[in-house]
């Protein structure tokens, strides 16, 4: 299943050159897994709620594994002090849904599962 990377960065006005020489080298270290951006930055955005603040960054992977790997290569975590000593952020790493994904099914089975908790502690404060 698809696997994503999601970054939200926060960059200075002035770009340090090593973050540009990350952004130089980044590509090459997604090569060998599969991963490929989908949003690098987002120049142009319309947040409709809460804040954004910074730059989002999406990758796509072909699978979680892949994903991992490539977060814990050498050649990725090599890269990794030249942005984050200059810019603060956040990613994570992330498994996407399949193909005919339904989130109303989801929430049936998140219904079923709490009124099966709620039944359970029913239960134990009878039996206390």
């Amino acid at each position: 299943m698809t696997a994503y990377a999601i970054a939200n960065l926060r960059p200075t006005a002035a770009l340090h050159d090593e973050v540009l020489q990350y952004m130089e080298r980044v590509k090459s270290t997604l090569d060998p897994f599969g991963g490929h951006f989908l949003v690098h930055g987002a120049p142009e955005r319309d947040v409709k709620e809460g804040e954004w603040p910074g730059a989002v960054v999406l990758v796509g992977f072909p699978s979680m594994e892949d994903a991992r790997a490539w977060y814990d290569s050498a050649a990725y975590q090599e890269l990794i002090p030249l942005r984050a000593r200059h810019m603060a952020g956040d990613l994570q790493l992330i498994d996407g849904v399949g193909p005919g994904y339904d989130p109303a099914a989801t929430a049936a089975v998140l219904r079923a599962t709490a009124a099966d908790v709620a039944h359970a502690a029913a239960a134990s404060d009878r039996t206390a």
